[in-house]
């Protein structure tokens, strides 16, 4: 039996907490928000949708692409942002596309985008639908006779392997797991992977900007890009593949980060890795009220000393309890080490030498190198690696549950981080207890560099049942102007998308603005990609 994805939550249909475990999890999480009437509501089902009539049919030539059944056009409205999930689980789909199209090649790619641009259909290009900035929903389109989502899962190939540059020719819909299945016999990886792997795709990982979830080195989607063909409704363009060059802008990073706003990405050359034989990891606690500051300095020393681990992160008391890798009353730096090369005993121990220098607490025996997987899998860093991959399944019980779960990313440098940090979780409590009375903010590092980190941070508060998006809103507008005013970037790595549009035109300089106008008017002239995201068509 083919599985099948569920239509408004993360994972597949019958997959992920079951309704007798989701109600443990809401009791557990109560307690420690100090609320005791938590309840949670059933999941949806698809005869529950009601979706809007659709107001346009594809050609005859392409109607055997295309799809308008419920559950199709229900799966293709939004991504899997806490604003997207709520709504998914009250069966709310009213912005939902009119149809679905599901192109096998580029040249059926082609034909969609040429009717789009004829008959003023905006175009949605669709992956892995992992998005949670509003990046695949059909908001702003009413100008448009209808909706299109083109969903890429049919351009899903690695079509060659260069073994001796280590570098592959792969289709922008193939899915994270199918591409490293492919590469796996070659002895290869990408050694990219986000926290939405499991259902996300290279194209959507391109067009996003993505970081990865090793912390230090190649960190973004950006470091493994070699060159890219992209599909706009003006033409093919295509990169010469090259490991650099010098000849003027790059034309890759006009389309790395441009959210299907001017080209639909189809294939990449992307850099390869030797797989990872040898690992190290360890985790290290910081304990006392400035453990969390303490542990920061240690990452920077950790980013600055050309180290370079594969695993850097920091969790606060908070996020190392929730977890599992820690017991609430200390921070703890997850610290480890990968290569295909060589072991990692001389990298780790001078790791963990800087951790003491900084007043961290290193267990006794930690950080030997091994030759299996069970150094990322056991003890406190495998905790937080599968609390990690487990946290989107978890988040769907919170929306049933009418828990408010947010999450925002940022950049700072180190010389500003401390004031940073301090005024942006002073801000965002404060809208906590005046929108939810009660609630937690915490915060881990995603990245770190040599002159910056990437603060992530949390938040969970208890909602009121039907009013947990405005509570959302409100929180999510105070988290995001703090951000802007203190200096950060208003995302790091989950890209702008609709929810991030109104900060994103405050950071972004004008002249910027312009260019990046004057990109879209040359290659999408009708404005049918996905309006509204990072410009507005003309």
């Amino acid at each position: 039996m083919v599985k099948r994805r569920k239509f408004w939550g993360w994972g597949f249909e019958g997959e992920g907490p079951s309704d007798e475990q989701a109600k443990g999890i809401a009791l557990t999480l109560g307690r420690r928000l100090g609320v005791s009437d938590f309840t949670v509501a059933p999941a949806p089902q698809i005869e529950d949708v009601e979706l809007p009539l659709p107001r346009v049919a594809p050609p005859a030539s392409l109607a055997e692409r295309c799809s308008t059944t419920p559950f199709e056009r229900a799966s293709h409205t939004y991504g899997k942002s806490f604003r997207d999930t709520v709504r998914g689980a009250r069966a709310q789909f009213d912005s939902a596309p009119d149809l679905v199209a599901f192109p096998r090649d580029e040249s059926d790619l082609v034909a969609l985008l040429d009717w789009c641009s004829d008959a003023r259909v905006a175009a949605i290009p669709y992956g892995g639908g992992s998005s949670v900035v509003g990046g695949v929903e059909a908001v702003g389109c009413d100008d448009y006779r209808g909706v299109v989502s083109i969903d890429l899962g049919g351009l899903s190939r690695v079509l060659e392997i260069d073994h001796t540059s280590r570098a592959a020719r792969i289709e922008a819909g193939i899915y994270g797991p199918a591409l490293e299945d492919a590469l796996r016999p070659h002895g290869l990886t990408l050694r990219h992977f986000p926290q939405s792997f499991e259902f996300s795709t290279l194209g959507g990982w391109i067009a996003t900007r993505s970081g990865g979830h090793y912390a230090t080195l190649y960190t973004h989607i950006d470091d493994f890009v070699e060159s890219l063909r992209v599909v706009t409704p003006t033409g093919s363009i295509e990169s010469r593949r090259l490991p650099g060059s010098g000849a003027g802008p790059s034309p890759d990073r006009l389309f790395i980060g441009s959210e299907g706003t001017l080209g639909i990405i189809t294939e990449a050359w992307m850099r390869l890795q030797d797989r990872p034989r040898f690992r190290a990891s360890a985790a290290v606690s910081f304990a006392g009220d400035d453990g969390f500051l303490r542990g920061a300095r240690v990452v920077r020393d950790l980013s600055q000393s050309a180290l370079y681990p594969t695993n850097c992160r920091l969790l606060s008391p908070f996020e190392a309890l929730t977890a599992g890798a820690g017991d609430g009353e200390a921070a703890v730096l997850v610290v480890g080490f990968e290569s295909a090369d060589h072991p990692l005993d001389a990298a780790m121990q001078r790791a963990l030498e800087l951790c003491r220098d900084g007043g961290g607490r290193v267990p006794e025996g930690a950080g030997t190198t091994r030759t299996d997987s069970g150094a990322t899998r056991e003890g406190a860093a495998g905790a937080w690696r599968k609390a990690f991959l487990n946290a989107p399944y978890l988040r769907d019980v919170l929306v049933r549950a009418a828990v408010i779960s947010e999450t925002f990313e940022t950049a700072i440098t180190w010389d500003r981080f401390e004031d940073f940090h301090a005024e942006v979780t002073a801000a965002v409590e404060d809208a906590v207890r005046r929108v939810c009375g009660a609630g937690v903010v915490a915060c881990r590092f995603t990245h770190a560099y040599p002159d910056g980190a990437a603060p992530y941070y949390t938040v969970l508060a208890p909602g009121r049942r039907g009013s947990e998006l405005e509570q959302w809103a409100e929180i999510k507008a105070a988290a995001a102007e703090a951000l802007l005013r203190c200096g950060g970037t208003i995302t790091h790595h989950h890209s702008v998308g609709r929810d991030h549009r109104q900060w994103y035109d405050e950071q972004r300089p004008d002249g910027f603005a312009r260019v990046l106008s004057a990109a879209k008017r040359t290659l999408d002239p009708a404005g049918v990609l996905n309006p509204g995201v990072l410009i507005d068509p003309s």
